[in-house]
């Protein structure tokens, strides 16, 4: 068997989608971006929700016109040719052992709240993470999409308990109208909030696994767009509400505090759980995604390896196994050398970026007419992003013109 099973269904996909774009972020990205623009974090998530629209819409217009496991290389190829979508999957691939690895850590610490004793090590508990994607990438893309659906619904529910139990008046939803409103601390806001819309890149690959990817893929990915930022946006004003934000340690620990301020801390255990089911969820995607990038390429330059091949269940069993292997292998390096999970995080988000820019300067020759126009205006996002970012824009830029001169050397 060498294809993948069309399984996911419209409402899988959009639990896939929010979910991915949740993740770690609900965590802190509120609380981070309310103590760099306060009350007018309102207005910055409004501005961020009509500038990532673009982005989105692009993304849901080359999935749906090419539907492929390789995403964002898979589009690159058809406007760039086969080399520059080789460096860019490598590229993507390059995120194993660095951007996945960190958000293990997060969702293993979260997990070291409710492990029995023996597993309590933060080792042990991101090798239990470990274990715990590869069962559920074996089961399928079916039985992910559920699991994902489940968690988004949970995330949902838990937001939604934040906002009853507070004391909120309708009027807090509103952005302030006050005449003081200050551009350069929205825009810095902004800079930290994109990066929960990060994960966009990661969905493209599910594209070919739709049941009907023409019709369900562009709207999983604009619907699960909407429903994290209004998710976001909600958890906002309580972050508001409770002053849940303003210190390093506040900032990285407001939903743990949101929640002992309203039923006490016998919710630490549940909200722990959620915050583990929520990490697990975007590095689910994400490994799912990869898999299936290594699977694509297999498939395309060596269609004989084991690679290339896939399971009844429709999984590419060998590609998954890489995958698990060096996310554990990762792990444990990562937590002996004691390197910082910011930096880890950073190389990733300058990657993400990237592909990002690439998927969309390929959109910009692929599409005609209106999302042609709306290719190019989310290129020129992508590069205001990319230049805002630091030192993490040069690590990504300078392995993709390594990758791109290996490539050069070898052949075809």
């Amino acid at each position: 068997m060498s294809q993948l099973k069309q399984e996911i269904t419209l409402l899988g996909g959009i639990g896939q989608m929010s979910t991915t774009l949740l993740g770690t972020g609900l965590f802190m990205v509120p609380s981070i971006a309310a103590s760099i623009a306060g009350e007018q974090i309102l207005w910055a998530w409004c501005a961020l929700l009509i500038a990532i629209c673009p982005i989105a819409i692009t993304f849901a217009s080359l999935g749906k016109r090419y539907p492929n496991a390789g995403g964002a290389s898979f589009f690159v190829r058809q406007a760039f040719g086969s080399r520059l979508e080789k460096a860019i999957a490598l590229l993507f691939i390059s995120v194993i052992p660095v951007g996945v690895p960190a958000a293990i850590a997060i969702a293993g610490g979260f997990a070291q709240q409710f492990l029995p004793s023996f597993l309590s090590h933060p080792v042990a508990s991101q090798l239990f993470v470990v274990a715990l994607l590869m069962v559920v990438n074996f089961s399928g893309s079916k039985s992910s999409s559920r699991l994902q659906t489940v968690i988004a619904i949970g995330i949902i529910l838990l937001v939604v308990s934040f906002v009853a139990s507070s004391d909120i008046n309708s009027s807090e939803f509103l952005p302030s109208t006050t005449p003081s409103i200050e551009i350069a601390p929205i825009t810095q806001a902004i800079a930290v909030m994109f990066w929960c819309f990060v994960g966009i890149e990661a969905f493209a690959h599910m594209g070919e696994e739709f049941k009907r990817p023409e019709r369900d893929y562009p709207v999983a990915i604009l619907v699960g767009c909407l429903l994290a930022g209004a998710v976001y946006y909600a958890f906002s004003v309580v972050v508001l509400e409770h002053h849940a934000y303003g210190t390093q340690a506040l900032n990285t620990t407001s939903v743990p505090f949101i929640a002992e301020q309203l039923y006490g801390s016998q919710a630490k255990w549940l909200i722990s759980l959620v915050g583990f089911l929520a990490c697990f969820a975007t590095i689910n995607l994400y490994t799912q995604s990869l898999s299936r990038m290594i699977w694509s390429l297999a498939r395309e330059y060596r269609p004989a390896s084991a690679a290339a091949r896939v399971s009844v269940n429709g999984v590419p069993t060998v590609a998954t196994l890489i995958v698990g292997v060096t996310l554990a292998v990762s792990c444990i390096t990562g937590y002996w050398s004691g390197i910082d999970i910011d930096i880890f995080l950073t190389l990733a988000n300058g990657i993400f970026v990237v592909i990002y820019l690439f998927a969309m300067w390929s959109a910009v020759r692929l599409l005609n007419g209106w999302r042609q126009k709306l290719a190019a205006l989310s290129l020129v996002l992508c590069v205001v992003v990319l230049f805002s970012i630091g030192l993490a824009m040069l690590y990504a830029i300078v392995m993709l013109a390594l990758l791109w001169a290996l490539l050069g050397k070898l052949k075809p």
